[in-house]
């Protein structure tokens, strides 16, 4: 249960709360972005009652944190970050984001988003190491979890069967006290 609290993370640009059915119409927009749809290698199609009835869920999940990303001045949903396969023995877990669509890409939120999360992560908990997976022909994500501090530990060979093509994963982490060095 480390994440049974699920905590609103206040920064410059972005708000982070718990998810709830009250993002629902936030969540449908993003998977339903073809650029999002693309970045995130999403096969299949969800619906809106299930994804109405998935984040009214998340709340009493103990194992994982799944937070809505709401942009500061007008708490306007613009994407998720969760942190999900929590192996709590070996200290780790892995995260993902996902930003609404071109009208959120650029402009910081993700990058304010991960940095509140890992921030609250390794200063709340015993957590050691975050995880991630990132399609390697999303170099703008690659760049940015590059900055925020994660390293590259190796590729996942067409990891991805999209429109036809095959696509690298690249998996990159960052470590507790890489992430304290960081912020001294």
């Amino acid at each position: 249960m480390m994440f049974a609290r699920k905590p609103t993370l206040p920064g410059e640009h972005v708000t982070l709360r718990p998810v709830g059915p009250e993002h629902v119409d936030g969540l449908w927009e993003l998977v339903n972005d073809p650029e999002t749809v693309r970045l995130t290698g999403s096969h299949g199609k969800p619906d809106y009652e299930g994804l109405k009835a998935w984040y009214g869920s998340r709340g009493d999940l103990g194992e994982r944190l799944d937070l809505a990303i709401c942009t500061t001045g007008d708490d306007a949903y613009v994407g998720e970050i969760v942190l999900n396969q929590l192996d709590a023995e070996n200290l780790s877990c892995n995260l993902r984001i996902a930003l609404i669509g071109p009208r959120a890409y650029g402009r910081g939120y993700g990058s304010e988003a991960i940095r509140l999360t890992l921030d609250h992560v390794f200063r709340t908990t015993p957590l050691h190491r975050v995880s991630l997976e990132v399609y390697a022909f999303n170099e703008r994500a690659v760049h940015v979890y590059r900055k925020l501090g994660f390293t590259q530990e190796g590729v996942c060979r067409d990891a991805l069967y999209l429109n036809g093509e095959w696509y690298d994963s690249v998996i990159m982490s960052i470590l507790a006290p890489d992430w304290v060095v960081r912020e001294i």
